[in-house]
């Protein structure tokens, strides 16, 4: 049995552009034992309005903050990645609830660093953002769904911190990170285009629904590399065929 390993939480904002919305989920965060916190292109990044929110001992939480360019480098050595969304649609559904997800975190977490991903307060997190994720959470409200992101990053927290003190279930092994994932992605992608498996015109769509049904079986890194392994099989393999094709038309022109 396990309980959620808060140490192994990190709250990551994707572009926010309000300074003092930054102290706001340092605050939300320290109240519920969180403290790892990744920014990712910050917009109008001012130190000092962050700090005049973060006040207390959350500010230790901005002093140890790290800042990203990109994405993927910030999510980069994460295992596990939850995006968040008040939008839902049919190329962006709401997998879980956070009550749910805290519960799902517990085990998971025990080995496996554990991302929550917030995006900007004008529009939230892209598609382009949210293809990085293992899995979708919606917070429910009543008829207007924004939330401030700072309630919304204390939502999550206050979940995972109540899962924290309850029994979770049997813990899994260290999982892929996200590194290792896109690299995989970008390796099937290739060679499903190559066999005409997927549409070369648009193949993010049809990556799409490939990155949804791997994301159900949260993949090792041993199991990444077998699934690396076919796609250089059959890059191999469909290789030879052109080589035999492209000998037979040499052989019939003369």
């Amino acid at each position: 049995m396990s309980e959620v390993n808060l140490d192994n939480i990190v709250i990551v904002l994707v572009e926010p552009q309000i300074p003092e919305n930054i102290g706001s989920v340092a605050r939300a965060m320290k109240n519920m034992g969180i403290s790892h916190l990744l920014l990712v292109n910050p917009k109008n990044f001012d130190p000092a309005r962050v700090l005049k929110m973060a006040t207390g001992s959350s500010v230790d939480i901005v002093n140890a903050m790290e800042v990203y360019e990109d994405l993927l480098e910030a999510i980069g050595s994460l295992q596990y990645v939850v995006g968040t969304t008040a939008r839902l649609g049919v190329h962006r559904p709401a997998l879980t609830l956070p009550r749910r997800l805290a519960s799902d975190l517990a085990p998971i977490s025990q080995e496996n660093r554990v991302g929550l991903m917030f995006g900007p307060e004008d529009r939230g997190l892209s598609n382009e953002h949210l293809r990085y994720c293992h899995t979708i959470a919606t917070i429910p409200t009543a008829d207007f769904s924004s939330l401030n992101l700072a309630q919304a990053v204390m939502v999550l927290c206050y979940e995972i911190f109540l899962s924290s003190k309850e029994p979770g279930a049997e813990t899994p092994p260290r999982l892929a990170n996200k590194f290792e994932l896109e690299g995989m992605y970008d390796h099937l992608k290739d060679v499903l285009m190559k066999i005409g498996f997927i549409n070369p015109q648009n193949p993010e769509h049809w990556m799409l629904n490939i990155r949804r049904f791997l994301s159900r079986f949260p993949l090792r890194a041993r199991e990444v590399r077998v699934v690396r392994g076919i796609c250089r099989q059959i890059d191999w393999y469909s290789g030879q065929i052109e080589k035999v094709k492209a000998k037979k038309q040499g052989q019939e022109k003369r």
